[in-house]
């Protein structure tokens, strides 16, 4: 059996330095983790890029109120990325919708050309689609986006687990399928023995921070 890989999210540096002492495999770095994460200070970044020896990936997101972006918005996530970049980070994390609350793939390939050749991640913006097994279908389509942190649709991953495996059939082996949505060091085995899943995802995936 694999090794699971685990992603810890986190909104401050002191639970990224804690999350790496407990074992994690890579942090997603992000702002107010209360409205569900939102891009991150990038002098904190300059920080952890200097301060942990485990890949780092940054959250895109200027607002809370949806993942439905003007083309202003877009600008400002095309600034961030390029700041991002300069960095050197290992990755973004985004997500766009339209007003139908399907994948925005136009706006989404913006997004993806400009961080080239950083990875991306489209995330669990994925999971307000309508069909998020339709949607990655039309997601792996694009070689340049990477992986997808997805629930299958539902609030907790244990709940979904039926959609996920369908979705992780149907991907390419080279791209990533993170598995989120409440998963935590006590429910992550269990969890793992119904998928076929190698990276999973989440705040108190290694223990409490």
């Amino acid at each position: 059996m694999q090794e699971l890989f685990k992603e810890v999210c986190v909104d401050n540096i002191r639970d990224a330095m804690r999350a790496v002492h407990l074992g994690a495999d890579r942090i997603e770095y992000c702002s107010n983790l209360s409205e569900e994460g939102l891009t991150p200070d990038p002098e904190d970044v300059k920080y952890l890029i200097k301060n942990i020896n485990i890949p780092l990936r940054i959250m895109i997101r200027p607002h809370s109120k949806s993942f439905n972006y003007s083309e202003k918005e877009i600008s400002i996530m095309l600034r961030d990325i390029s700041i991002f970049k300069k960095i050197k980070v290992d990755g973004i994390v985004i997500g766009c919708l339209n007003q139908d609350n399907e994948i925005d793939l136009k706006k989404t390939n913006l997004l993806v050309e400009k961080a080239k050749p950083l990875k991306v991640i489209f995330h669990k913006a994925i999971d307000l689609t309508n069909d998020p097994l339709k949607s990655l279908k039309n997601l792996i389509k694009n070689s340049d986006i990477d992986g997808v942190l997805t629930s299958g649709g539902f609030r907790k991953a244990e709940n979904g687990v039926g959609v996920l495996q369908k979705m992780i059939d149907i991907c390419p082996t080279d791209f990533e399928f993170i598995v989120a949505g409440k998963i935590t060091l006590k429910n992550i085995k269990k969890i793992n023995q119904k998928l076929s899943a190698r990276f999973y995802h989440g705040k108190k995936i290694v223990g409490v921070l």
